[in-house]
C-alpha cells in the first residue's frame, strides 16, 4: 500500500522548499521559479482540456499534461544521478507535437499577418497557455544556465508552445471564430 501524502509540512514556513533529493533551497531559486511555472502550465491546460472541444485534442492535451509533470520532476532533480530514476521526455515527445502541428495546419489558412488572441473563450485560454508556456521556457532556459537541466525539456516546451499557436488557430476554425490580423500602425 502507498504511504498517504500530508498535504502540508509545515517545512516550508520559513520561505524554503526542497528539491528532488532533499536539497532545501528558497522558493523563488531558479529550479522552483521553471518547475513551478510549468505546473501553472499544467494547471492551464486541464482547464482547456475541460471546455467543448474534440476528443483527440481532449486526449493529446492529457498525454501533454503527462509529460509536463515528467519536465517537472526533470527540474526538480536538485541532484543529477537522481534524474536516472525518473520518467523521462523523449524526442518521440517532441515529434508527437510536430505531428499534430502539421496535421492541424493541413486544415488551416496560411497565416500572413500576426493575429491578435481571442475571439472564442477557448481560443482566448489557449493563447493565455501559450504565453504561460513561453514563460516556462524562459525560466528553464535561465535555469540551465547555472544547473544541469535536461536540453529536452526546453526543446519540447519550445515545441508546446508552437503547438499551443496552431491548437489555437485551429480552435478559431472549429468555433467559427475570426482570426483578427494585427495591422501595425505606422506614424
Amino acid at each position: 500500500m502507498d504511504k498517504e501524502l500530508k498535504i502540508y509540512t509545515k517545512k516550508g514556513d520559513k520561505g524554503e522548499t526542497s528539491l528532488l533529493g532533499g536539497e532545501r533551497v528558497p522558493k523563488f531559486h531558479p529550479r522552483i521559479e521553471a518547475y513551478g511555472t510549468v505546473d501553472e502550465l499544467n494547471s492551464y491546460l486541464g482547464l482547456i482540456r475541460d471546455q467543448n472541444i474534440d476528443a483527440h485534442t481532449r486526449n493529446i492535451l492529457l498525454e501533454v499534461q503527462d509529460r509536463l509533470f515528467t519536465a517537472e520532476s526533470l527540474l526538480a532533480a536538485g541532484n543529477p544521478t537522481l534524474v536516472k530514476n525518473l520518467p523521462a521526455l523523449a524526442e518521440s515527445d517532441v515529434l508527437l507535437l510536430e505531428n499534430e502541428i502539421d496535421h492541424m495546419e493541413a486544415g488551416l489558412q496560411p497565416l500572413t499577418h500576426f493575429i491578435l488572441p481571442g475571439g472564442h473563450p477557448v481560443v482566448s485560454h489557449t493563447h493565455v497557455a501559450r504565453c504561460i508556456c513561453r514563460r516556462a521556457e524562459r525560466l528553464t532556459i535561465k535555469a540551465a544556465q547555472d544547473f544541469n537541466v535536461d536540453d529536452l525539456v526546453i526543446k519540447y516546451l519550445n515545441r508546446l508552445s508552437d503547438y499551443l499557436f496552431v491548437l489555437a488557430r485551429k480552435f478559431a476554425r472549429d468555433f467559427n471564430a475570426a482570426e483578427i490580423p494585427w495591422k501595425a500602425r505606422i506614424a
